[in-house]
């Protein structure tokens, strides 16, 4: 079976604990935090992928450096360390991540802008387009690009929103060029 699909199986069981104890919210922000631990730590992933380090080890590093996370996130990523699954914490949070979007009828939603976005306008934003895309609401990252030169670019999967100056001006002169 393919990396992707056991991943998929491990997200779908993380996902069925979380429907049946009703934790949708707090596995969302856990595992948002235990992603990030294993994309910043390279060094976490070497001890994990170790052969030479005990199992029992490497469970005590992951209890110890997710000692806050709920007991189901702690003694999932100890069951993929005892199935020598550990590489495939990121992509079981991933699907983890689609599954429960899905579940809530939410999708994520990056938005670049000139400036960082207040609170309000990224309500007003998650709003406006969940509606577009027929969700209820929009989980959304700010990131900010000054390229943009002003405007917003909104991307939702795989649907593009572009409002931003430089896109109108790329457009403006794709058309200019073809109209000759």
């Amino acid at each position: 079976m393919s990396k992707n699909g056991v991943a998929k199986r491990y997200a779908l069981a993380l996902f069925d604990l979380a429907k049946e104890n009703n934790l949708y919210a707090q596995f969302d922000s856990e595992l948002a935090e235990v992603k990030k631990v294993f994309l910043n730590n390279k060094e976490l992933d070497v001890v994990l992928s170790n052969p030479k380090v005990r199992k029992d080890s490497k469970k005590q590093i992951v209890r110890e450096a997710f000692a806050s996370a709920s007991t189901f996130i702690v003694n999932s990523l100890q069951l993929l360390i005892d199935r020598h699954r550990q590489g495939i914490v990121v992509d079981m949070i991933d699907e983890y991540k689609a599954l429960s979007n899905e579940a809530l009828n939410v999708a994520d939603a990056k938005v670049y802008s000139v400036r960082a976005l207040t609170d309000a306008e990224q309500a007003q934003l998650s709003a406006v387009f969940a509606a577009k895309v027929g969700k209820s609401s929009l989980n959304i990252s700010n990131i900010v690009d000054p390229s943009l030169i002003g405007g917003l670019k909104i991307r939702i999967g795989n649907r593009i929103f572009d409002g931003s100056v430089s896109g109108k001006l790329e457009r403006l002169g794709r058309q200019l060029t073809t109209n000759r």
